[in-house]
């Protein structure tokens, strides 16, 4: 009896370093915390209930990857041990027209090479529009999918403004942008 506990226990120990690699390098589930994200993640606050989210993390960080649109979890590039949600609405090589809110310094920015523009869903979100452009570096992976609650189980909903200057006068020509 005491081997077979033994050999159990080897067994199960020897898929720890399995374990560990898929949550550090392929996939993860995360709880989304706070508001910066309404409506598209944690709906409803009235339930005290947060979103989790599948976040996919294998090979996220090479050029292409990442498009406008994704919803990705990152480090902030103010407080590195504070974690965000946000949309991506530019990426390198675009120009972005800023939100009106917030004191990034230009109403308009280029985003650099390996750089990413974010923005909550919440216009009240604190994101690119106070800090700027944020490295793809600080990125720890995009969400895919709600897990949780059952009653919102699926793709993460679109979202977001059109932030894109090249966008925004192709769907309206007669625009000063």
């Amino acid at each position: 009896m005491i081997r077979h506990g033994f050999r159990v226990s080897l067994a199960m120990l020897s898929w720890v370093p399995v374990v560990a690699t898929i949550n550090q390098s392929v996939a993860y589930f995360t709880w989304v915390e706070g508001g910066s994200m309404k409506p598209s993640l944690n709906p409803d606050s009235s339930l005290h209930w947060r979103d989790l989210v599948f976040l996919w993390k294998f090979r996220q960080k090479e050029p292409g990857a990442l498009k406008v649109g994704d919803v990705v979890v990152l480090r902030s590039p103010e407080q590195p041990d504070k974690i965000l949600v946000k949309r991506i609405l530019g990426v390198g090589g675009d120009k972005v027209l800023r939100r009106g809110d917030g004191p990034y310094p230009r109403p308009t920015c280029h985003v650099p090479t390996n750089h990413l523009w974010v923005e909550g869903d919440n216009i009240h979100s604190i994101d690119s529009n106070n800090f700027g452009p944020v490295s793809v570096g600080l990125v720890i992976g995009r969400a895919t999918r709600i897990l949780f609650p059952p009653s919102r189980f699926g793709p993460i909903p679109d979202g977001g403004r059109e932030a894109r200057i090249a966008i925004i006068r192709a769907s309206k020509p007669d625009s000063a942008v």
